[in-house]
């Protein structure tokens, strides 16, 4: 009996790779030797092609486009976005196996073996295939515009077995996990090309017949499979006392010499914390540093970037340097265990600056120029970013669990806001573990699981293993949980010779907080307070301490610094001071701060330039409590205006009602010439998410609220006003199911609202598809019906508007809100009707349904027709219609309509056709900053 399996030391696998750039095409032979690690039995093996993750618009990587309110990769053309086709999978005895794709993951290959495959054996697989390698457009891995290749996660690879099979599809997170291997790459490639890859290099033949070059690499226990094909050379290699670094990262103006002693550096540190390289090279590339940069003022344009240039290039790399050295020595899950490795990555670049650049402030040299260096942001440590960053997501109410699956994280998580705390946990405990030196520790666990197959439960153990501290805290409540770190000083007592103390804990957890002791801002002594359940209290000997501080070093990541300090003598005035402070700025936990911002705005052509101030307490990061207060002068109508408010929202964890937020807002403004209005609004609101998918951008609310409008007309008022009725109130209840995809948009809302004079109910429905044949179809229908109206009806102002709302409620952003002719007056807000054209009935007092449809013409160029009924009291119901065409610049923020026909005729035969044509244009800037927020969070 011949058996196709035998006895190997190790995973192999030899790659015969033939590339063909006018097709973008590679042929493949390979030979994939498989050993089984473990003590079962395996009649099959899975393989990695994820290269086929590009192969249609509905796998998982095309759905992770979509995720992110990202379209280039549902547009994009068949031929951009690759695949792979296997031509046959045979064993040792060119017997051909069975394989399949998996259904859930098509970049996943399942193969049947003929023959069990024993523990400790290994399985030879030959495999034909041929790849069609995607654009690098979607992942900044293929071909580039101009024909260069990189090449990461190409060929096929086996998935690990440990137990189980451990198999995932692509999702653009540079997450694969294969086992080790020794590899042999033998690439024909054309001889203008250059071929760049951590593997050693063996020997390179030209064959001058085709014009060819057929490269051999090889390298041993290797799991990077990052291969570059460039025609121009883009990497330097630099010969270090440790490894050769190999890197195409660039400082502009950093001069060659100075790059080499960075780089010396570089390998000198990691060499001592992470131990001996494995490898005689260390690829560093600047897509490993795109996709993973420093973010915040560094990636500011080089002439306005506050760092010096070797400063730049040599946290660049590090932090590049890093990640690579981390994932090519610690053989752990990519996807399920990422924490470790991005946490050790954030730990010593926060080591390496403390032990380099001490005083390297956050804002660099803008910290020394005047009016910059008055701010508290300017005052603060590089360091402080990565507190910033992971407390920004935190304060929103967005923030995951360290443990979670790298796939469910949204993507400021993934990759900002996960890693940050991280590593800001691990020297949380490197300062709390004060009788061990974490930082060796940590070395000697890398160095003895160097290239070895670890988990996070092998950290936890040898690491608790080291220190006489219990830090089950670390494991459980800080890297399983969203339990936030919040901690305060209830009260200090004077005894006769001794001090009470008492510490609160304002969260559920078991997690130590350090206290110091403070004279004249000098610290005089420090002790870590652990494992307090509600409040504890603590006996100190009275000394000279003047105030005591929780957490003065600012080691751990706090939701709440404010209440930190406590004056061992005297008022609360002494604990936090009240600072007055122009422009907004990062929070100073010492000072209870209000800032001023000068307002200089046009807001409407009622008021033309208003001036003003602003008085609040918004910081950088949000707060639950947020107070405003405007007082604005109008110069053209020569009128005292201004707003303000006062918010309060509940964040609420582990819940699928996540806030809770009620408030009061008031303002006094123009709504025409000599024309004010003042709205007082009280309101409360519910709203709701998917608990356990925090990646869903699907959102519920339940608001109430209670809009109350009093107008005052002037003289010189250009708009009538009906005496009976100029102020009103008006009770709102409304419910919103909102999913805002970029591919399947939904959304829906029922409202109601009762006044003294009239009550209604309306119903709303939108819905959106890009097919997969690219065509946008745009669904809208409304309806709403009085349930009472004793209004006057002549007038129309609380009636269902068809195409142009009068706004009662004073909730959207009109720039002329009274305009009857002009510019102003063609703008058009989709609500209510939704209509374009304005046609002889835009009014309803009894009830009203339309339905608006547009789909594309070509690109953004869409044709559009709505159709209704309309209903006033008295009157017999009224079919109405328009068409036209619709530019689709930028969805919901500009586009333009141009009626052709309606219920007018051929309108663009008609005089003034120029008055007909309507626009959508946003100006509020946090609206559109929207559109780049909603892909991160």
């Amino acid at each position: 009996m011949i058996f196709s399996y035998t006895l190997v030391a190790q995973n192999t696998m030899t790659i015969t790779a033939d590339v063909h750039v006018e097709t973008k095409t590679i042929t493949i032979e390979q030979t994939i030797v498989y050993k089984n690690e473990t003590n079962d039995v395996l009649s099959t093996i899975y393989l990695n092609d994820w290269n086929h993750s590009y192969s249609t618009k509905s796998t998982p990587l095309a759905k992770r486009f979509e995720e992110e309110f990202s379209t280039k990769f549902h547009l994009a053309k068949d031929e951009e976005r690759g695949f792979t086709k296997v031509t046959s999978i045979k064993n040792e005895n060119a017997t051909t196996l069975n394989f399949d794709r998996l259904e859930a993951h098509p970049d996943v290959i399942k193969v049947d073996l003929k023959k069990p495959l024993q523990a400790g054996a290994s399985y030879t697989l030959n495999l034909n295939y041929k790849l069609l390698i995607p654009n690098a457009d979607f992942t900044d891995y293929g071909v580039s515009k101009t024909n260069d290749f990189n090449l990461k996660y190409w060929y096929i690879t086996p998935a690990v077995y440990n137990g189980k099979w451990h198999y995932y599809s692509n999702k653009n997170l540079d997450d694969l996990f294969i086992p080790k291997s020794d590899v042999t790459l033998s690439v024909t490639h054309p001889r203008n090309y250059k071929v760049t890859s951590e593997l050693n290099f063996n020997s390179a033949t030209i064959n001058t017949e085709n014009n060819t070059q057929t490269t051999i690499l090889s390298g041993n226990n290797r799991i990077d499979t990052f291969l570059s094909l460039n025609k121009f050379p883009l990497y330097n290699f630099v010969q270090t006392d440790d490894f050769i670094i190999v890197s195409d990262i660039q400082e502009k103006g950093l001069p060659g010499p100075s790059k080499a002693l960075i780089t010396d550096k570089i390998t000198r540190y990691l060499t001592k914390h992470l131990g001996n390289y494995p490898h005689k090279q260390l690829l560093v590339t600047s897509l490993d540093y795109q996709k993973d940069p420093l973010y915040g003022l560094n990636q500011l344009p080089p002439f306005f970037r506050p760092f010096q240039e070797d400063f730049q290039y040599e946290l660049k790399l590090l932090k590049t340097a890093l990640k690579k050295y981390l994932d090519n020595i610690l053989l752990l899950n990519p996807r399920k265990e990422h924490w470790l490795s991005e946490g050790l990555q954030v730990y010593y670049l926060i080591n390496y600056v403390e032990e380099n650049y001490p005083d390297m402030k956050l804002l660099g040299t803008l910290a020394d120029v005047w009016g910059i260096r008055s701010f508290h942001a300017a005052d603060l440590k590089f360091n402080f970013q990565y507190y910033l960053y992971s407390m920004e997501i935190a304060r929103k109410n967005r923030d995951q669990p360290l443990t979670t699956s790298k796939d469910s994280l949204t993507k400021f998580n993934a990759n900002i806001a996960g890693k940050y705390k991280a590593g800001l946990g691990l020297n949380y405990l490197d300062q709390f573990t004060d009788d061990i030196s974490l930082t060796d520790n940590i070395t000697e666990f890398l160095q003895a699981n160097q290239l070895k197959s670890v988990s996070l439960d092998d950290f936890e153990t040898f690491i608790s293993s080291k220190t006489s501290k219990d830090i089950r805290w670390f494991f459980t409540d800080y890297l399983d949980t969203r339990k936030k770190i919040d901690f305060k000083i209830s009260s200090i007592e004077t005894l006769k010779d001794s001090l009470k103390l008492t510490i609160k804990n304002k969260r559920d957890n078991t997690m130590p907080i350090s206290l110091f002791k403070l004279k004249n801002d000098s610290i005089i002594g420090k002790l870590w307070v652990e494992n307090i359940q509600g409040t504890e209290t603590i006996t100190l000997p009275k000394d000279s301490t003047d105030t005591f501080v929780l957490d003065y070093n600012n080691v751990i990541p706090e939701y709440n610094q404010r209440d930190n300090y406590k004056a061992a003598e005297g008022s609360f005035l002494n604990n936090k001071p009240l600072q007055l402070k122009l422009f907004k700025d990062i929070e100073d936990p010492n000072y209870n701060q209000i800032f001023f911002m000068p307002l200089v705005e046009f807001n409407n052509i009622y008021d033309g330039l208003t001036l003003g101030t602003k008085v609040y307490n918004k910081t950088l990061l949000r707060k639950r409590l947020n107070y405003r207060f405007s007082p604005q002068y109008a110069t053209k109508s020569r009128s005292l205006t201004g707003s303000t408010s006062i918010y309060y929202t509940h964040n609420i964890e582990n819940n699928n009602l996540y806030d809770i937020t009620y408030g009061i807002n008031a303002g006094y403004q123009s709504f025409a010439n000599d024309a004010f209005f003042t709205t007082i609004r009280p309101s409360l609101s519910f709203s709701f998410r998917d608990d356990s998918n925090f990646r869903s951008p699907q959102t519920d609310q339940i608001l109430a609220r209670y809009v109350s409008i009093s107008r005052e007309i002037g003289e010189d008022a250009t708009v009538p006003l009906d005496e009976e009725e100029p102020d009103y109130g008006v009770f709102n209840l409304r419910y919103t199911h909102y999913n805002p995809g970029v591919i399947n948009y939904s959304k829906f809302y029922t409202d109601i609202q009762v006044a003294n004079k009239f009550s209604k109910i309306s119903f709303n429905y939108e819905f959106r598809k890009l097919t997969h044949s690219n065509r946008n179809i745009n669904f809208r229908f409304f309806a709403g019906v009085f349930l009472d109206n004793r209004s006057d009806l002549s007038s129309n102002y609380f009636s269902f508007a068809l195409d142009r709302p009068t706004d009662y409620l004073f909730d959207f952003n009109y720039l002329g809100r009274s305009e009857a002719s002009g510019l102003f007056s063609q703008q058009i807000i989709i609500a209510e009707g939704g209509f374009k054209s304005k046609l002889a009935t835009p009014f309803a007092n009894q009830w009203m349904t339309t339905a608006n449809f547009s789909t594309s013409i070509w690109r953004y160029i869409q044709a559009y027709t709505d159709v209704g009924l309309v209903k006033s009291k008295f009157t017999n119901p009224k079919f109405v219609y328009d068409s036209g065409v619709r530019l689709n610049l930028v969805e919901d923020y500009f586009e333009i309509y141009f009626p052709i026909y309606s219920n007018l005729g051929w309108e663009v035969g008609q005089p003034n056709y120029d008055q007909r044509i309507r626009f959508m244009f946003t100006v509020d800037p946090q609206v559109l900053l929207g559109l780049f927020r909603r892909k991160w969070y």
